[in-house]
């Protein structure tokens, strides 16, 4: 008889389990970036996992020959659908599909996962969860994305960042577009333009990898080759002459052209109202970003960490931004036909996690159970009785779920758990109307103290 092959318990590359300590730190953070959410006044919206594979678009592409080989596509019967790789698509589709019962404006917030068939490590996984926020409507611009700064600032203080720890880098995507259109850039080579320029940040690129990136092809280290935008000396020049100003009075007297123009007031008036707030030392430009999807055309944020983050082996890496976004005006178009502005953030809440993990100042709020031993089976009810007065008082607890197991194997199994108390009740105990209380993280030898029944709640409470 052939011997059955034995499963190997492992997961496909990009995707992780997350349990304990790290799943606890998690649901924190997301707890916090929700109240956050609701603070500034948004209401959740939940779309589905999947979507008509025409109407999220491929905005992420950026393999002209295979537009949706940044995504997992699948057939359903006659159409072709897509798991979501952002939430900004199914927003849009959500917006079109019911704007005549949402307000003018209509802010909304999303924490869900995402999908995107890419190279993972460092933070960067194939499923990962994104919390948005996004603004859509006819607004004044300027306080609209101040508005998503003061928020990015407000949640990760509350998620346990000093504001030393972050830096919320802004600009404007007119403002290299218009730069793009004065030196005469062929439509096909556009996006390969800003991708390329977006990556000048980047590990093992800076400006020589930009610029190779501009021209015909760069290599890298590995010796792979990416097609380059093929553009011309002066092109490049230009270009490359634009990414080293750093100050906005430059910019506005070096790029002339009226969409330039245009994306350096739209920032002047953004600064204005972002002084109004608390987030005004947070934020800084930085002309170099311009966000590799492909439906942003206003106003654009990545907030990055100032610490140095490492990997599982302890060497440092780049995780990259831990929120971004920015403006946009055509997506919703692409279904109404008529231009709906919005705006929005996206934080990377398991790239969040990812670096969080890794600093001490964030202090985890477990609220691990008291365990309740089984001394006795014939006691069980009386077990029952006291685990049902623990939780009716809000602390979590559980009974011991095997009465053949002796008092030892018991707290073997608190212990490995990291449980802080355990309950003792013997025959003596309940006799006498006591109960023991045996403190798990305590010095051995004085960390048992029996006390009356009566006052089990109150003893309890001054360890949880």
């Amino acid at each position: 008889m052939e011997k059955e092959k034995k499963l190997n318990p492992s997961l496909p590359s990009g995707f992780e389990d997350r349990w304990d300590k790290k799943l606890v730190l998690k649901k924190q953070l997301l707890k916090e970036i929700e109240n956050n959410f609701i603070k500034f006044g948004a209401e959740p919206l939940e779309t589905p996992s999947f979507e008509i594979s025409e109407n999220i678009g491929s905005f992420l592409a950026e393999d002209e020959a295979n537009p949706m080989s940044d995504v997992f596509n699948f057939k359903d019967g006659d159409k072709s659908i897509t798991l979501r790789y952002d939430l900004s698509s199914p927003l849009a589709r959500f917006v079109a599909q019911n704007n005549q019962e949402l307000p003018s404006v209509y802010k909304r917030y999303a924490i869900q996962n995402v999908f995107r068939n890419e190279k993972s490590g460092n933070g960067r996984y194939r499923e990962f969860m994104q919390a948005d926020f996004d603004i859509i409507g006819n607004t004044n611009p300027a306080q609209a994305n101040a508005e998503l700064c003061n928020l990015i600032t407000n949640t990760l203080s509350d998620c346990g960042l000093n504001k030393e720890q972050f830096t919320i880098n802004v600009s404007n995507r007119k403002i290299v577009q218009g730069l793009i259109n004065e030196l005469n850039i062929s439509e096909e080579k556009q996006l390969k333009v800003i991708r390329a320029i977006d990556k000048l940040d980047k590990p093992g690129f800076g400006l020589m990898g930009v610029e190779a990136l501009l021209k015909k092809e760069r290599k890298d280290a590995s010796g792979a080759v990416t097609k380059g935008a093929d553009l011309n000396d002066d092109q490049v020049k230009q270009i490359l002459d634009f990414l080293k100003i750093k100050d906005l009075k430059e910019l506005k007297q070096k790029l002339t052209n009226k969409l330039s123009q245009e994306g350096i007031k739209e920032l002047e008036d953004f600064f204005e109202v972002i002084g109004f707030g608390n987030a005004k030392d947070q934020v800084q430009t930085n002309f170099t970003i311009v966000r590799g999807l492909a439906y942003y055309d206003g106003f654009i944020v990545e907030t990055n960490l100032n610490f140095k983050v490492t990997n599982n082996k302890g060497k440092e890496v780049d995780i990259g931004s831990i929120c971004s976004g920015g403006a946009y005006a055509k997506l919703i178009s692409r279904f109404k036909g008529v231009d709906i502005p919005g705006t929005g953030i996206s934080f990377g809440v398991d790239r969040l996690l990812f670096a969080l993990n890794q600093l001490d100042q964030i202090k985890i709020k477990e609220q691990k159970p008291v365990l309740v031993c089984v001394m006795d089976q014939k006691y069980l009810k009386n077990y029952y009785e006291l685990v049902d007065e623990l939780r009716s008082n809000n602390i979590n607890s559980e009974v011991f779920l095997d009465t053949k197991k002796n008092l030892g194997k018991q707290l073997t199994y608190a212990n490995k758990r990291g449980l802080l108390l355990a309950i003792i009740c013997g025959e003596n105990e309940f006799k006498d109307n006591t109960v023991t209380i045996k403190d798990l993280q305590g010095t051995k030898g004085e960390n048992n103290k029996t006390i009356s029944r009566k006052e089990l709640i109150d003893e309890v409470k001054k360890f949880i």
